[in-house]
């Protein structure tokens, strides 16, 4: 009996030695199939936003971006100057909002914006997913996101009928954007970012048009430690059809640029900048900016960031 229990003993101790040995060679295993993988590359961009423009970068999970942004009246031309202490008495958009990371690639949001053309009052409800993330060794050189948001207006309804803010029924006052975000780091002090757009409008007045592609484009470079140059533009592609009806009824279109400054304070992210667009959210500012670098009509205005984390101390 006794060499019995001995040789059972004997089998327990060789099955337990066995699989602690297979799950070392598992654990060595992964561990190499780890290291083979090519490291990501992180900071593309400071924030979610640069100056109009979002950037490739999502919030981490479990923490909120709380962003207040502002735009005020034109510097010069018929409503800047000193009348105006160079439009800051004036203020044509101001939003705020709250964007919140689900994963570490899925952020979902939303605002509240003021509103800069004849549409005021705008909630906003977005969602925005890295797509593809790019890695130190070039085997994928960009970083792809995509973003995409819907906006309704809550204003009264215009009793004039063919005015943008006369709205029959509800979908009238809806409109949504749709953007890739394809961005890249060229080094820790240069990146860049091309923006594919397409902004579709519910309800449009009989002249304009209810889609409008644009391609954006949206740079940094870093100057000191914790200051970068800035700079967007979007190139909006409207019908000429369109063009040449609002023409007649003296509005002429635009397309944005702006140029700033943004700086690291901490747990903030500010910038300050100056650009022709009024609105702030897509769905306004790449249709319809209808005001020009050189006839003085662009602003001062700021983006501020504040990151909360939700994450459990460990």
């Amino acid at each position: 009996m006794r060499i019995v229990c001995l040789l059972a003993a004997l089998l327990l101790v060789q099955k337990i030695y066995s699989q602690d040995s297979l799950d070392n060679i598992l654990d060595k295993e992964v561990s190499a199939q780890q290291a083979l993988k090519p490291a990501k590359v992180f900071a593309t961009f400071k924030g979610t936003h640069l100056i109009n423009s979002r950037t490739n970068e999502t919030i981490k999970k479990n923490e909120i971006d709380f962003r207040v942004s502002h735009r005020f009246g034109d510097i010069a031309g018929e409503y800047g100057g000193e009348n105006s202490f160079f439009g800051l008495e004036n203020s044509t958009d101001i939003k705020i909002s709250f964007d919140y990371g689900i994963t570490n690639r899925l952020t979902a949001g939303i605002s509240r914006a003021k509103g800069a053309t004849a549409i005021r009052q705008l909630y906003e409800g977005s969602l925005k997913y890295k797509l593809l993330e790019q890695t130190a060794n070039n085997k994928m050189p960009v970083s792809v996101t995509a973003f995409t948001n819907a906006v309704v207006s809550s204003m009264a309804s215009n009793t004039k009928a063919n005015t943008p803010d006369h709205f029959d029924q509800f979908s009238d006052r809806m409109s949504y954007t749709g953007q890739l975000i394809i961005a890249r780091k060229f080094s820790d002090r240069f990146s860049l970012m091309l923006i594919p757009t397409f902004v579709h409008t519910n309800y449009v007045i009989a002249s304009d048009q209810n889609d409008v592609w644009a391609v954006g484009v949206g740079g940094r470079l870093k100057i000191t430690k914790r200051m970068s140059l800035i700079v967007d533009y979007y190139k909006t592609f409207r019908g000429s059809n369109s063009i040449a009806q609002f023409k007649t009824k003296g509005l002429k279109f635009y397309n944005p640029l702006g140029i700033g400054l943004e700086f690291e304070t901490g747990g903030h992210v500010f910038d300050f900048n100056f650009t022709n667009s009024t609105a702030l959210l897509e769905n306004q500012f790449i249709p319809y900016t209808t005001t020009s670098w050189l006839s003085g009509q662009f602003r001062w205005g700021f983006n501020i960031s504040r990151i909360f984390s939700f994450k459990k101390n460990k």
